[in-house]
């Protein structure tokens, strides 16, 4: 627990690590580069000291866990499936919103505030696991990636409630119309609530949820290690072990029956 408040007030124990490593590394550079600035009488000067200690131990383009993947993937996918009305549930908006709004139109529905004016986005502010929502046949393409795990744990600012999520899925499903396409994703691993973070579903579990007013056209994920696996296979050996995932992504491409 001390390392993840730790990591909640951006101080990640590896980045600290790193940042003690890179400070000798900073002073070097900084004198080295400051005569070379007297040295050639360069059109520039230090103004400010903006120090990035970390970046030199980082991979090239480092992919933060589960949403690189899911985000392009998942908007690849609606690209591809033509639809009239695409609105998304709480994904990403630096993400997959904004690889969406690039070459298509998309609503966007949060229980939070969202500001700013982005070009083919809209926004709706709303709580999907409130009685009162009542966009029925709305669109015929939704998507909720890593979003339904949260439902009801309070961390958003929603209102506690053990059934969050059983209430957000079926207020999707009736947003979606008939033959609709649905994009779901969230975490999946041994079931447990991690509060109050978040969820973690067994594949079995949401399969059983899903079955009643879907047919699953897809199943892809993301394992422990990061890796993208696209259309595996839903083998009973697979459900019953979640695929060997402890906190893995699972993918559903569904269409509303």
């Amino acid at each position: 627990m001390f390392t993840i408040l730790l990591k909640e007030s951006g101080l990640y124990p590896k980045n600290l690590i790193y940042m003690l490593k890179g400070f000798p590394v900073y002073i070097k550079n900084k004198s080295l580069l400051n005569k070379q600035l007297k040295k050639t009488n360069a059109p520039f000067k230090i103004e400010k000291l903006y120090p990035q200690l970390t970046d030199r131990f980082d991979t090239t383009g480092s992919f933060p866990l589960h949403y690189f993947y899911q985000d392009l993937y998942v908007a690849q996918r609606v690209f591809k499936n033509l639809s009239v009305k695409h609105v998304d549930i709480g994904s990403r908006v630096d993400g997959f919103v904004t690889h969406v709004a690039s070459f298509r139109e998309i609503e966007v529905i949060d229980i939070r505030e969202i500001k700013g004016n982005i070009p083919n986005v809209s926004f709706l502010k709303a709580d999907l696991m409130s009685e009162d929502f009542n966009l029925h046949d709305y669109c015929d393409s939704v998507s909720c990636l890593h979003t339904i795990e949260h439902f009801g744990l309070g961390r958003y600012g929603d209102p506690v409630d053990v059934n969050g999520h059983l209430k957000g899925l079926k207020n999707i499903t009736n947003m979606l119309k008939k033959n609709g396409r649905l994009y779901l994703s969230t975490v999946i691993g041994p079931q447990r609530i991690e509060f109050d973070a978040h969820r973690v579903f067994s594949v079995k579990y949401l399969i059983e949820l899903i079955e009643e007013n879907f047919i699953i056209e897809n199943f892809s994920f993301i394992d422990d290690k990061n890796k993208l696996y696209i259309s595996a296979e839903l083998s009973e050996k697979n459900i019953q072990n979640n695929f060997n995932c402890s906190y893995g992504c699972g993918i559903f491409e569904l269409i509303k029956k």
